[in-house]
């Protein structure tokens, strides 16, 4: 298991004070579901031979980690705000015998190789068992990113119970698709509104874009 060490936020010293306690009473989230062009990591995959899948996991984990506000939780026990020093991925692995999932805990690597190989080597082993094995309780900087394959949508949404204050992102993405002379992919993102608004929203689709654009570079 990764490092799971984090900082406390003093509420009155947060930059998002007010909204935070605003939001923090509906108890809401946010999602929302863009296209975003990916043609050149599916070229950089190709020139490569490498996985487009893991190396699209690698940026989405690179892009939630490069904000605070994507890296936050909320400690129910003794009601404070904090942030996780990092977050990682958990992929889900599809078995088409039983049509069923399991989740398959990755830690987030900042190097690319060290992640592209231990990613590969945790979707083999995922492959090899059927449980579905959700573990939040031993892992609670993990964030959701799950590959929709058999669809390129138009919007999803993810549904939460009422009352519950969860923080980590949840990530959809699913198959790309040509449009106008390029490959493009549809992307989900749910936030809890009291960690994010519209801006910080839409900003894990500026920084994606631009992690995708400096990495095929």
């Amino acid at each position: 298991m990764s490092n799971s060490s984090y900082k406390i936020i003093d509420i009155n010293k947060f930059y998002r004070k007010d909204i935070f306690e605003h939001f923090a009473q509906f108890k809401c989230s946010i999602s929302m579901t863009a296209r975003i062009d990916v043609q050149a990591l599916y070229d950089f995959s190709k020139k490569t031979n490498t996985k487009f899948y893991i190396n699209f996991l690698y940026l989405l984990s690179k892009t939630l980690n490069s904000r605070a506000d994507y890296r936050m939780s909320w400690l129910y026990q003794t009601k404070q705000l904090i942030v996780y020093d990092k977050i990682n991925p958990t992929q889900y692995i599809f078995h088409e015998d039983t049509e069923t999932c399991t989740p398959v805990y990755t830690e987030y690597d900042p190097d690319y190789n060290t992640f592209y190989k231990n990613a590969v080597e945790d979707v083999e082993k995922g492959k090899k068992s059927h449980k579905y094995g959700l573990d939040n309780a031993n892992h609670p900087n993990w964030f959701d990113a799950s590959y929709v394959s058999w669809l390129s949508y138009d919007s999803l949404n993810v549904e939460l119970p009422d009352g519950y204050l969860f923080f980590m992102p949840i990530i959809n993405w699913g198959r790309y698709r040509l449009e106008n002379g390029k490959l493009v992919m549809p992307v989900t993102v749910r936030l809890n509104h009291a960690a994010g608004d519209g801006y910080l929203l839409a900003k894990v689709f500026k920084i994606l874009e631009n992690e995708i654009k400096e990495f095929c570079k």
